[in-house]
């Protein structure tokens, strides 16, 4: 009795322990410093309630804009945004202490200090789609969503403000500025634009829905009207330049960076006398969650695939003098156009005669970067540890420093979007490759906070055909015979998103190949060649393009006009 007695005071000393605990706990955080922006728009510059996310870019650099300087990986300053819906003018949101950020995740991690600090509104679009869907997510202006600098999106004045978490602060910020319409570029003798609206997009969105191109044409194309010519589809992110790198203005001396003067030697090549004549042209198909569709039917985009070889293709090939016929039609990218380049070859082997794929997104995702996402549990540690749990890094530098981890960049992701509307790459993947959830937005391979991967999400990425290793195994029997000779691999031994990993297996695949073998070829670039390795410049590329085409001209067809 006495012992239950005294297990009775025992238990009444630690609940008074613990309310005591509770209190001063309660106490500390009531003594915190209130720490917020308060961010409002007036009815003069947007009249209707916003449904959207609004954010506040936080810098030292004077250089530009707050809000140009944000919304990336690597190192850039700090960015907070939280959701709204249905935001009337005058009304203020609120991004507080509690708001997530990158890369430091709360303004208390912020020192004391003066700071220029912009607010931006990143205005959403109520869509319904035809699976019946209704889902809000930022309509792309023909900017490449690019949120900081989207047409039609707000954003306040740059202000000097001191911040300090020790005194707290609460600064207020009017969204007084809308960003204008992009400048479409005027066509020239090379270059041309174009930009359709695609009836199966529309459709599918509920709204008006577009696809566009730009046109890079040959030396002496107008000066003869009745020669056609092979063509090159370049894929790469959403830009309304050309396909290839070219530019007719010769670089100041002095200024000139890699990039200018390798436009500026390829225009030269292209206009050569004796160099091929083809046509090149840069597909621009910007969804409602990435710059880039992926050039593929999915659950979330909707059929991208479809109305590009459809619709957008066949407006070119009409519109264009075109060689209509598979052994005239070659693919090149890099990246994610790398991955586009050989997915539409891969799912359309009669169409295309061929592609020169560069350093491409995951082409088999047992090496999702580093991560296996039918195998592994969690995308953020290494697995089989017991008491050491490694970061999984996403980004390295070429000599392997460790740059940006797979935790951090989906908090990134986390902080610029939620439901998958980051338009960044992880969840860019996910639109493309994954279902769509109950709530129609897309259902996410791994929890963004916790790094807990979804098998069930892996595996429909893997049945629907977009791991293209898995997929080519699969059907090698009915697609292997089409695509012989036609696959061309490029990429770097020390890839700065670890892409080699997934392209070592494709090639161990497709070396395996028997009835028929693939007869196309690999190549690495080492020592310690990072994303973006090419092992020749675009004028060689050219060349070896047209020398293929040519050698698969069909008996009887002229090819003087377009091979000098």
């Amino acid at each position: 009795m006495n012992n239950l007695k005294l297990s009775h005071g025992r238990a009444k000393a630690i609940a008074a322990a613990l309310a005591i605990g509770l209190l001063l706990a309660a106490s500390a955080r009531a003594a915190e410093p209130e720490l917020r922006f308060d961010i409002s728009f007036p009815a003069a510059v947007h009249s209707k309630p916003i449904t959207g996310r609004v954010f506040v870019a936080i810098t030292k650099s004077a250089e530009r804009e707050p809000r140009v300087q944000v919304g990336f990986w690597g190192d850039p300053p700090p960015l907070f945004g939280t959701d709204v819906s249905n935001l009337k003018p005058g009304v203020p949101a609120t991004i507080d202490a509690s708001t997530l950020g990158y890369p430091v995740t709360s303004l208390r991690e912020i020192p004391a200090g003066d700071y220029h600090v912009q607010a931006i509104m990143n205005v959403y679009t109520e869509f319904h789609r035809s699976d019946g869907h209704v889902i809000w997510a930022h309509n792309d202006r023909w900017e490449g969503q690019q949120f900081n600098r989207s047409p039609g999106n707000l954003y306040s004045k740059e202000q000097v403000v001191h911040l300090d978490p020790a005194a707290g602060y609460d600064v207020k910020l009017s969204l007084t500025e809308v960003i204008p319409p992009v400048e479409l570029p005027s066509d020239t003798e090379w270059l041309k634009h174009l930009k359709i609206q695609s009836k199966l997009l529309s459709k599918f969105w509920g709204q008006p829905m577009y696809l566009g191109a730009t046109v890079l044409l040959p030396k002496d194309y107008d000066a003869h009207p009745n020669a056609s010519y092979p063509v090159i589809y370049y894929q790469d992110h959403f830009s309304l330049g050309p396909p290839l790198p070219f530019s007719t203005e010769k670089p100041p001396q002095g200024e000139r960076g890699r990039w200018g003067s390798m436009s500026y030697e390829f225009y030269q090549a292209w206009i050569s006398d004796h160099f091929p004549r083809l046509i090149a042209v840069r597909f621009e198909h910007p969804t409602p969650f990435f710059d880039d569709s992926y050039a593929v039917n999915s659950a979330n985009n909707g059929p991208y695939g479809d109305a590009l070889m459809t619709e957008l293709i066949p407006y070119i090939e009409t519109h264009y003098r075109i060689i209509r016929k598979p052994y005239a039609r070659v693919l090149t990218g890099g990246s994610t156009g790398g991955w586009e380049s050989l997915a539409l070859q891969v799912h359309h082997p009669d169409f295309f005669g061929g592609t020169w794929t560069f350093f491409p997104d995951p082409v088999d995702f047992r090496r999702y970067g580093l991560v296996n996402v039918y195998d592994d549990d969690n995308a953020f540690l290494a697995p089989n540890s017991s008491w050491v749990k490694p970061e999984r890094i996403l980004m390295r530098g070429a000599d392997g420093q460790p740059l940006v981890t797979v935790r951090e960049f989906s908090r990134l992701e986390e902080v610029l979007g939620s439901h998958g509307r980051s338009c960044q790459q992880l969840e860019a993947w996910e639109a493309v490759y994954g279902p769509a959830g109950a709530d129609g937005y897309p259902e996410p391979v791994w929890d963004k906070r916790t790094g807990q991967i979804d098998h069930n999400v892996a595996l429909y990425m893997r049945d629907h055909g977009y791991d293209l290793r898995s997929f080519l195994a699969e059907h090698w029997k009915e697609t292997g015979p089409q695509l012989v000779g036609k696959i061309r691999l490029y990429v770097g031994d020390m890839d700065n998103f670890y892409l080699n990993l997934a392209v070592y297996q494709l090639q161990d695949f497709l070396e395996s190949t028997k009835d028929p073998n693939y007869a196309g070829s690999f190549e690495y670039g080492r020592p310690m060649k990072g994303h973006g390795w090419m092992p020749m410049s675009f004028a060689e590329l050219v060349r070896a393009m047209a020398d293929q085409i040519t050698k698969n001209v069909p008996p009887g067809e002229d090819t003087n006009a377009w091979k000098y």
